[in-house]
């Protein structure tokens, strides 16, 4: 007997593929089936970090301008929430398929898989290609090596991209990014009992957050896409501070960790340039404390202009017939970078993802079956 769509997803929820830990095996399992269907795959292993690899398989006429369906392997951890049964073992209750990644995102993987079975190989006329992608997680940084990968060796993706993650079936066409700033400060260290011979790093962090927070302000004040967006600003957090080494020491370095999420469309680095100007203008070259600012990590935002193709065959299967905007980042942004433009629309709410209990709908998962075997017909086989 066959297996069910809630069967594979039990089976790909199985494997704990959490960020900090190798999803080999998964890619494998993956592969394989894909192989199986008639895919052409490719690995695409992340060398320096273990156990890592980005997932490509392609069916039908190279280069014919097709569809891409992506999502991410791995999943958040569940350390320290309070889990009603094994994470890692799906439970069925009341309609409801608990597990993590049930949601964020196996279940549009598995869902994918039996779209698929029932497509004959020989009836792709244009190109389907399967994204999988490690890390997105922490940062999207599979997906970030892959489309660097793909730039460097000239190739392109199909425009019309689907990424499976939980929006209620809602069409999500933009999202903010996410960006990782790191601002050091480098005093001079001295004995506490005389701390007017030092330079207290610390002290110089503290007014710098000031300086952040009033930049926060001022881009609050500066919105966009406002009919869409849950909060149409440039959101800022003041992370991480970390310095000093003793109490009887006047501290000489401190680290501050600063978050910000770009808007659509606006370009990663504008606000970390903001920002750095302001605290070089504060410390010149002749302060006492010096500073040195650095952008850490990007996911960049999504921006796809309204009316694509690939909206118009996902509109009769949506929940809400308008497009949306996502407030949490996707491999989306680093796919667009590449010519794809993705619009983001899955089984399951992004509410429960990353929570004890994680679930997905059992009807929600078996109509994206539905759903994607519809969009892939209509895209690659007419």
């Amino acid at each position: 007997m066959d297996p069910t769509v809630s069967d594979t997803l039990a089976r790909l929820v199985a494997w704990p593929t959490v960020s900090d830990r190798p999803l080999t095996a998964l890619a494998a399992h993956m592969a394989q089936i894909h192989e199986d269907q008639g895919f052409r795959v490719e690995r695409f292993e992340a060398t320096d970090l273990h156990g890592k690899v980005n997932l490509v398989a392609s069916i039908g006429p190279p280069g014919t301008d097709g569809l891409v369906l992506s999502g991410h392997m791995d999943v958040v951890p569940t350390e320290g929430q309070p889990w009603s049964s094994d994470p890692f073992t799906v439970a069925w209750r009341e309609g409801r398929l608990y597990g993590r990644g049930t949601a964020d995102m196996k279940g549009f993987l598995a869902a994918t898989l039996h779209a698929l079975a029932r497509i004959e190989p020989g009836a792709f006329r244009r190109e389907l290609v399967l994204v999988w992608t490690h890390d997105e997680e922490v940062g999207c940084l599979g997906s970030e090596r892959l489309a660097t990968a793909l730039h460097a060796a000239g190739r392109t993706l199909p425009a019309a991209c689907l990424i499976g993650e939980p929006t209620d079936f809602r069409i999500l066409r933009m999202h903010p990014g996410h960006v990782g700033m790191e601002v050091v400060f480098t005093g001079r260290a001295a004995h506490s009992s005389r701390p007017d011979l030092g330079v207290n790093a610390i002290e110089a962090a503290a007014e710098a957050v000031g300086i952040v927070k009033a930049v926060a302000s001022e881009l609050q004040e500066q919105t966009a896409h406002e009919d869409l967006l849950e909060r149409p600003w440039v959101a800022v957090n003041t992370a991480r501070i970390q310095g000093g080494s003793a109490i009887n020491i006047v501290p000489d370095r401190c680290v501050v960790q600063i978050g910000y999420r770009p808007l659509p469309g606006m370009h990663a680095e504008d606000v970390f340039e903001q920002i750095a100007a302001r605290l070089h203008a504060r410390w010149g070259p002749a302060a006492d404390a010096r500073v040195e600012a650095r952008i850490s990590r990007v996911t960049p935002s999504l921006l796809t202009e309204e009316g694509t193709a690939l909206q118009a065959l996902l509109r009769p299967h949506a929940s809400a017939p308008d497009c949306g905007a996502a407030s949490f980042a996707t491999d989306g942004g680093n796919l667009a970078a590449i010519g794809c433009k993705p619009l983001v629309f899955g089984p399951g709410r992004i509410e429960v993802a990353h929570q004890a209990d994680e679930y997905v709908e059992e009807a929600q998962l078996h109509q994206a079956v539905d759903v994607i075997e519809d969009v892939v017909r209509q895209q690659c086989c007419r």
